[in-house]
């Protein structure tokens, strides 16, 4: 039987369901989402493995017009992610016009190497409410910005489309043995893991003029003798304005984001966890390179 492996770079801008779609593919969560864009901003892989596949997902930060140096950061990841791998899957978000940032990402893979293969997949056709002619039309706007790409439509969070997706992307993979075990998921440790559900919490609870100057550090993270995991984690925040709205009037949005972050690192890690957390102010951090540094955030020479 043959049996093919590969890297699979996921590319696409900002808050069209990378990571959603990369959850969905595996059946379960390692990438944290939320309605707000820049989720993600670090590179993670996924890893689906089958019988007659092993497909390794690069899930990428979303591609846009930095306005500070995590900016830089995040558009360094997701152009790097590029190098290397067997085929580009570009995700969109056909539910509206490509943007001028959907234009730059496809002069950028126009530009890749004819070898490496790519993929567009249309997300979010549960969202394009239109006509046949409609879709169709709309399909076509995107099509013409990635010349000769196989074209998949797909409903990431509704998960419709995903198989035959799936069994188009696999064929575009060489013909080699599996890469990683067959029971990895991941290549990052549940500790990272952790920090960016604290993250995603914080995202879904917060107003809007917090999440973006929002960072999480896990202070500690230790296995205790009952089971249990005990994790102390940081909340950065720029102003001190954000830091009392993210503990909100006497402590309850504190509360409400450590419940949901609690539900979230249980149901990961499948045991108890006592989160302990704190929020503390770094003004300006997302342009402060020793705070970046210290988060994780280092950009490669």
């Amino acid at each position: 039987m043959t049996h093919r492996s590969g890297f699979v770079a996921i590319i696409g801008r900002p808050n069209v369901g990378k990571s959603t779609l990369l959850n969905a593919l595996l059946g379960q969560k390692v990438a944290a989402v939320s309605p707000r864009p820049q989720t993600t901003r670090k590179r993670q892989l996924g890893i689906l493995t089958t019988e007659q596949a092993q497909v390794i997902f690069v899930d990428t930060p979303g591609l846009h017009n930095p306005r500070h140096k995590l900016g830089e950061f995040l558009n360094q990841e997701a152009q790097e992610a590029l190098d290397g791998v067997d085929l580009i899957l570009w995700l969109v978000d056909v539910s509206s016009p490509p943007t001028d940032e959907d234009i730059q990402i496809s002069g950028m893979l126009n530009k890749v190497a004819r070898r490496t293969p790519r993929l567009l997949v249309l997300n979010k056709m549960d969202m394009l409410h239109t006509d046949a002619e409609g879709e169709s039309a709309r399909s076509e706007e995107y099509a013409q910005l990635l010349n000769q790409a196989p074209v998949k439509k797909v409903s990431a969070v509704k998960r419709i489309g995903l198989g035959e997706m799936l069994e188009t992307l696999i064929q575009l993979l060489p013909e080699r043995p599996s890469e990683y075990p067959e029971e990895q998921i991941t290549d990052i440790y549940e500790r990272e893991i952790a920090g960016d559900l604290i993250r995603e919490a914080c995202l879904m609870q917060l107003r809007d003029e917090v999440p973006h100057s929002l960072a999480v550090r896990i202070d500690e993270f230790k296995e205790r003798e009952n089971g249990m995991v005990y994790i102390a984690a940081t909340i950065f925040v720029e102003r001190e304005s954000q830091k009392g709205i993210v503990i909100g009037e006497g402590g309850r949005m504190m509360k409400s984001i450590g419940s949901a972050a609690r539900k979230q690192i249980e149901e990961m890690g499948g045991r108890k966890a006592f989160l302990e957390l704190r929020v503390k102010v770094h003004k300006d951090w997302r342009d402060d390179p020793n705070a970046l540094k210290q988060l994780g955030y280092v950009k490669k020479k």
